[in-house]
């Protein structure tokens, strides 16, 4: 998890001992409506991961969506995180990094931003039964919102589903209850991933994924791309989900893992941004984009696979990266561009740089994120130049990424020169002779 520590630390066994007295020992309390003015479908905000402590937009978004500052009452669950017993740091709260730790700090956080109360939901690794306590559900039935913080996605599957079966703990039960009839749920890093529907991705990097192919299941080793077939909570379903994105060129993984498992459509979330989802899984679906960065959205409906000198290739895939305010309806796959920003007319006549490192590798050290999403809006801002190229580190094969403007693209600035979102390129991946 990328996050400082929290302004009041606790000690973690102090903070899981006082939220199991409390959720022990009140009373039910009446069930919490949803905010007024919700529909049923209720609202997630879905974090691609590096969710800054003031990044006031994405909180105070989530509280606004909970009923708003002074009533927002939100339920921080952190089973991703490690238990208590596995963190060799929980005795000391200037360093601990386990769930009781990071329930804490995201309820000061929110509390920081205005919800009249946030409160850890005590389940971990350690506290299995938490999850089916009808105790536990009387708290989560008082809340407005809930925050799924980071970690390892497969730990909210082993603590908040049921084995094998995959069915919904008395916990999560109640939380998609409390989502369908209008309330916020939302997540950073993995606990965005876990919203997915079938085909979660599990890990994987996007050289690997290219060159090997995904596998079903999940693996210690965290460059192979894994999925579960089954996927998360199933909260969003509008398509694959991946997060990190720019950061760690996760882009590459998200086309293969969406090719090899018949998914149309992939949003793939950059660190600090998120998709805002309102009226979730209904025909009003609509996302709005919020944060520092952007969101991938790649449509696979045209794109087809083929073999190419033996390795696996891609064409057809149409790649938009979408920006603070931007909007987008899943039903009709349209973008809709903020207010504040204008179509782009392309004007630079200066090419495209190089770019030889198209999804950030590990073992480039002169390698720089967001580089596949930079070479692209840089593309989308030429008026002479119509396809740029970026090729991967590592060799053995080398593949390459072919970026081309269609006449359907278009791109938004907010200055007047500088592309900061686009839709509709073409892009195709393929092995190469670099």
């Amino acid at each position: 998890m990328n996050h400082s520590r929290p302004a009041r630390p606790r000690r973690a066994a102090l903070i899981l001992a006082a939220a199991l007295a409390t959720v022990a020992s009140a009373a039910p309390p009446a069930l919490a409506h949803p905010a007024a003015g919700h529909h049923p479908g209720g609202t997630l905000v879905l974090v691609g991961g590096g969710l800054k402590d003031d990044n006031a937009e994405v909180y105070r978004e989530i509280v606004a969506k909970a009923g708003g500052p002074g009533r927002a009452r939100i339920g921080v669950l952190t089973a991703a995180s490690v238990p208590e017993s596995q963190d060799p740091n929980a005795a000391d709260p200037a360093k601990c990094s386990n769930s009781a730790c990071n329930g804490a700090y995201y309820a000061d956080l929110f509390r920081h931003h205005g919800a009249a109360d946030a409160q850890w939901v005590p389940i971990d690794l350690d506290h299995l039964d938490a999850a089916d306590s009808d105790a536990v559900v009387a708290r989560v039935e008082s809340m407005t919102g809930f925050f799924f913080g980071g970690g390892d996605q497969y730990r909210y599957v082993t603590t908040l589903l049921h084995g094998d079966a995959h069915t919904d703990s008395k916990v999560l039960a109640a939380i998609r209850t409390k989502l369908a009839a209008g309330a916020v749920v939302a997540g950073s890093s993995a606990g965005a991933q876990i919203a997915s529907g079938p085909d979660m991705i599990t890990g994987g990097d996007s050289y690997r994924a290219l060159r090997d192919g995904s596998t079903p299941g999940y693996f210690a080793d965290p460059a192979r791309l894994g999925y579960l077939p089954q996927g998360g909570f199933g909260f969003f379903d509008a398509g694959l989900l991946d997060t990190h994105t720019g950061t760690y060129g996760r882009e590459g993984r998200a086309v293969r893992l969406a090719a090899d498992t018949g998914h149309g459509r992939v949003f793939a979330l950059d660190e600090d941004t998120a998709i805002e989802v309102e009226h979730a899984g209904t025909r009003d679906e609509t996302l709005r984009v919020l944060g520092t960065h952007g969101v991938t959205v790649l449509d696979l409906r045209r794109a087809r696979t083929r073999t190419a000198d033996g390795r696996w290739a891609v064409d057809g895939v149409r790649y938009s990266y979408l920006t603070d305010g931007d909007r987008y309806r899943p039903h009709s796959w349209t973008v809709r561009p903020a207010p504040a920003k204008d179509r782009l007319r392309a004007t630079g006549t200066t090419p495209v740089p190089a770019n030889h490192d198209a999804f950030y590798s590990v073992d480039d050290p002169n390698g720089a994120p967001y580089s596949l999403s930079g070479t692209a809006l840089a593309l989308t801002a030429q008026r002479t130049q119509h396809t740029a190229t970026a090729t991967t580190y590592e060799t053995g094969p080398v593949f390459t990424v072919t970026l081309q403007r269609r006449p359907g693209t278009r791109a938004w600035t907010s200055d007047g020169a500088t592309a900061v979102s686009f839709a509709d390129l073409d892009l195709a991946i393929a092995p190469s002779a670099r």
